[in-house]
C-alpha cells in the first residue's frame, strides 16, 4: 500500500468521526461539513443534496422528533470499515453503525459511502444509510 492511500484512509476515518460526533452532540454544522458542498445523503428513498440542505433537514428532524435535542444521550459507533476500493480520485467504503440512547441499543444499520478528496480532506460525496433494526422505543 502506498503512502497516499494510507493518508486517504486516515482522512476518511476522520470524516466518519466528523459525521458521528456532531450527530451525538448536535453541532450540526460540523455534521454537514463532513459532506462535499454538493454531497448526497440518502435513506429510505429520500435524498438530500448539498451541505445546506443536509444541515437544514437535520435541524428540522431534531425539532420534529420532540426528543432529539442537545443534552440527550446519543452515541454512534462505526465499525467494520471496509475500504472496497481506493484510488487517488475516490474511495468506496462500507461500514456498520450502532446507536445507543437512553433506552440502550436504539438502532443499527450500514453506511454505503463514496468519498472524494477535497483539498487535504476526504469528504462524503454520497452516503446511503440503511437501518437494519430499531428498538420499539426508538425515536428514529
Amino acid at each position: 500500500m502506498e503512502t497516499w492511500e494510507l493518508a486517504a484512509r486516515e482522512r476518511i476515518r476522520d470524516s466518519f468521526a466528523r459525521y458521528t460526533h456532531p450527530g451525538d452532540n448536535f453541532p450540526l454544522d460540523d455534521l454537514a461539513a463532513s459532506f462535499c458542498e454538493d454531497g448526497i445523503l440518502e435513506w429510505d428513498g429520500e435524498q438530500l443534496q448539498g451541505r445546506d440542505t443536509i444541515h437544514r433537514f437535520r435541524v428540522e428532524a431534531r425539532e420534529r422528533s420532540g426528543g432529539v435535542e442537545p443534552g440527550r444521550i446519543l452515541r454512534h459507533n462505526v465499525t467494520n470499515i471496509w475500504f472496497k476500493a481506493v484510488t487517488p480520485q475516490e474511495a468506496s467504503v462500507l461500514s456498520c453503525y450502532t446507536v445507543y440512547s437512553e433506552i440502550g441499543l436504539d438502532h443499527f444499520g450500514r453506511y454505503i459511502d463514496r468519498f472524494v478528496p477535497v483539498g487535504d480532506d476526504w469528504l462524503i460525496a454520497h452516503r446511503i444509510v440503511t437501518m437494519d433494526w430499531a428498538a420499539k422505543q426508538s425515536k428514529f
